[in-house]
């Protein structure tokens, strides 16, 4: 791999903490400390994105490149840091947080000018650990190397992973915070984006008062990944707010549309290029429930369950103005930006919403429709993904059992048959008010509904399954991950299987997941 060609602008930059020294503690008036991976005396690769690899710039794997996917022996030029940033946790502030299980090699251009920062997850303690050892175990590994992947190649903005590799050694986790602590194996991620910035290190700056530092900040963001931002002063900085906000909103309507729980919001894993970062205790739905939130750090608040997204998002865009003020110094421009998301998210989830039901255009009509079809997904427990699977295949000689019981997580009786009788003739009278064709509405459901999602249950087994040696589902679910809109494996297509109704680690999970 082109290793030579990684660089470090960001810390050429800005204000660092120069020492190297991995001691928990506060870095005040920096935006990163100098920190030296752990490094593994016997690693073991799992896998490898040569795709990505050759997108990015990284060009061609060879076995000595395993030493950089895990941090050993790395090259001069690869002068490794932890960020600083601080944010706001289930809606309280943390102060400063930082990279506590990440540290970053620097960024590698492409041919096309195009730049990626590289990272590794799990490599060792940083000055942000907080009291923790920096390391990953495999489970939360596999999670964030395939999910990332997989969100990718279902269209939704997210960084990416480039390597999932054994570190040779165990690590000790309290899976559940519950008083029991085990030995797990320990493993390393590289992941990658174009940038790995959140609203947190723009909170750290504003909180501690540094206003230079917080401006530069935000320029060099503009200068490096908003280049459609041309205008000077003040209205520079509202712009990049206003794209913030939009690129967000998108967001959250793709995580809508394909069914994804983030499961900790918190303004420190919210990214200002509107990308899905910090791969945690989330999780793809099973059956549809607006309350459904798969982190046990989040019960009973339900704060970041599946319907309160579009809101979450809207209160750490908040926060992330009240950091910003200190430069727009428009009250009224904040408020008026932050009342609008809420016009624009709404809009636009209601649109991702016609197209998944195949529908032409947004009536006012639909939003009625839409809040009858919710209270059905929730009441008779149909599986989200497998629910629009089947009503691309409803016509008017179905049988409504038949067709939907496979997707159901409840017994269908009579009186929930009738309900969805109820329910297909109101969409058949919808879809013969359509200006498009059959054919083309069909088209717009194929488009915006997946055949197949990376559902808990099966990276449970996955992961089950590497820790016993062999890595044959991660290869199979590396095929089914990218061709989402695909039926390659019939068997991915099913619903959660009861056996898994309450497993650990796959029904339930923690931040440490």
């Amino acid at each position: 791999m082109n290793i030579e060609q990684i660089k470090q602008p960001f810390t050429d930059i800005f204000p660092g903490d120069l020492s190297d020294n991995p001691m928990q503690r506060n870095t005040p008036k920096v935006l990163f400390a100098t920190v030296k991976p752990a490094g593994f005396d016997r690693p073991e690769l799992i896998a490898f994105n040569q795709t990505l690899s050759e997108e990015i710039g990284l060009g061609l794997y060879e076995e000595k490149d395993l030493d950089f996917l895990v941090g050993n022996h790395l090259p001069e030029n690869v002068k490794t840091y932890a960020t600083a940033y601080a944010g706001h946790q289930f809606g309280n502030w943390a102060g400063q947080l930082g990279d506590g299980r990440a540290i970053l090699a620097g960024e590698i251009i492409n041919k096309d000018g195009k730049k990626t920062e590289i990272q590794w997850k799990g490599a060792g303690a940083t000055p942000y650990s907080r009291h923790a050892d920096g390391r990953a175990v495999l489970r939360s590994s596999v999670r964030e190397y395939l999910m990332s992947e997989a969100m990718y190649h279902l269209g939704v903005p997210t960084t990416r992973a480039l390597s999932l590799a054994f570190t040779g050694e165990d690590v000790v986790r309290d899976m559940m915070y519950n008083g029991n602590p085990q030995l797990e194996k320990g493993a390393v991620v590289v992941r990658t984006a174009e940038s790995f910035l959140r609203f947190g290190h723009f909170e750290l700056m504003s909180a501690q008062r540094e206003y230079d530092t917080l401006q530069d900040l935000v320029d060099f963001t503009i200068d490096h990944y908003y280049p459609e931002i041309k205008a000077e002063g003040i209205q520079k900085y509202k712009e990049f707010f206003e794209n913030i906000c939009t690129r967000t909103a998108d967001l959250m309507t793709e995580w809508f549309r394909v069914g994804f729980v983030h499961g900790v919001m918190n303004t420190d894993n919210m990214s200002v290029l509107g990308l899905t970062i910090d791969y945690g205790p989330y999780s793809m739905m099973d059956e549809y429930d607006l309350n459904f939130t798969p982190n046990t750090t989040d019960l009973p608040g339900r704060r970041y369950a599946f319907g309160k997204q579009g809101q979450i998002s809207q209160w750490n865009l908040w926060q992330l103005a009240n950091s910003l003020h200190p430069l727009i110094k428009d009250e009224k421009f904040l408020e008026d930006t932050l009342n609008h998301y809420g016009t624009y998210f709404w809009r636009a989830h209601d649109q991702m919403l016609c197209k998944k039901f195949g529908f032409d255009e947004l009536r006012e009509s639909d939003e009625e429709f839409f809040t009858n079809w919710q209270g059905l997904m929730q009441e008779l427990q149909l599986d989200y993904t497998l629910f629009f699977n089947q009503l691309e295949k409803l016509n008017p000689e179905s049988d409504m059992k038949s067709l939907f019981e496979k997707v159901s997580y409840v017994v269908l009786s009579d009186q929930r048959v009738r309900k969805l009788e109820d329910f297909a003739k109101k969409y058949e009278e919808r879809l013969s008010s359509n200006t498009i064709s059959r054919e083309e509405s069909l088209s717009l459901m194929k488009y915006s509904n997946p055949k197949f999602t990376l559902r808990n249950y099966l990276l449970y087994e996955c992961i089950e399954e590497i820790n016993n040696g062999s890595t044959e589902i991660l290869e199979r679910l590396t095929k089914a991950l990218k061709n989402p809109y695909e039926e390659l494996y019939p068997e991915y297509s099913v619903k959660r299987p009861s056996a898994y109704d309450d497993t650990t680690g796959c029904s339930t999970l923690s931040c440490s997941s």
